[in-house]
């Protein structure tokens, strides 16, 4: 007979060696973390991650896809299913995002990817196709709507996608850098509140005169 309780937690290895080893590239960075560091922080065998994941590297991937991957998926049918103005569009985008990834651990995934990324290219160029990429995308699509809908003027796509994305970027930078320094950042510095206030400037400056 198999042991129920044993299958479970068997299940849900893959999960929690995941979540460790998130906590850790956050925390030390992609170099600095060992695969036997992960192993120890999801309470398992050294060699236990080995049968889930060929290397760190298909770790770090793995980690990448189930959170940020994931979420800006959510987040592209949320805007399919969107019934309101490309304004409101942005501004719940930015509530979800907030909520799932810029004040959580994953956030982090940013800011060790700006440090590491031209001594991992191979890491960085899969992080651009499967992270940056689809979300300026994303972005883009909703500028160009609202451009076509009279709510936007006409403008530079790309750029205003920029003026959109900077402060998401510099807040998940800051936060676990400089933010997680305590005295160092002002309360609420690339906060949520700030967050908004640059979105506020960002959709004032694209509204159609």
């Amino acid at each position: 007979m198999i042991d129920t309780a044993w299958q479970r937690k068997k299940d849900e290895r893959p999960g929690e060696i995941l979540a460790a080893a998130l906590g850790l590239f956050v925390e030390k960075g992609f170099r600095a973390t060992k695969m036997e560091d992960i192993a120890r922080a999801a309470g398992v065998t050294k060699g236990t991650p080995y049968l889930y994941f060929a290397n760190k590297e298909e770790l770090f991937k793995a980690a990448v896809r189930d959170t940020q991957v994931a979420q800006v998926a959510a987040m592209r049918a949320r805007a399919q299913r969107h019934e309101g103005s490309a304004a409101e569009l942005l501004a719940a985008l930015l509530e979800d995002w907030w909520r799932d990834s810029g004040s959580a651990p994953q956030g982090g995934l940013c800011k060790l990817m700006t440090a590491e990324a031209t001594n991992f290219p191979e890491l960085a160029a899969f992080y651009h196709a499967e992270v940056i990429a689809p979300a300026r995308a994303m972005m883009a699509d909703i500028v160009e709507l609202g451009i076509a809908r009279g709510e936007f003027r006409p403008v530079d796509v790309a750029c205003a996608v920029d003026a959109l994305m900077a402060p998401i970027i510099t807040s998940m930078v800051w936060h676990h850098s400089f933010g997680a320094v305590p005295g160092v950042a002002p309360p609420g510095h690339h906060g949520h509140d700030s967050l908004k206030a640059s979105l506020a400037l960002t959709l004032a400056g694209l509204a159609a005169r």
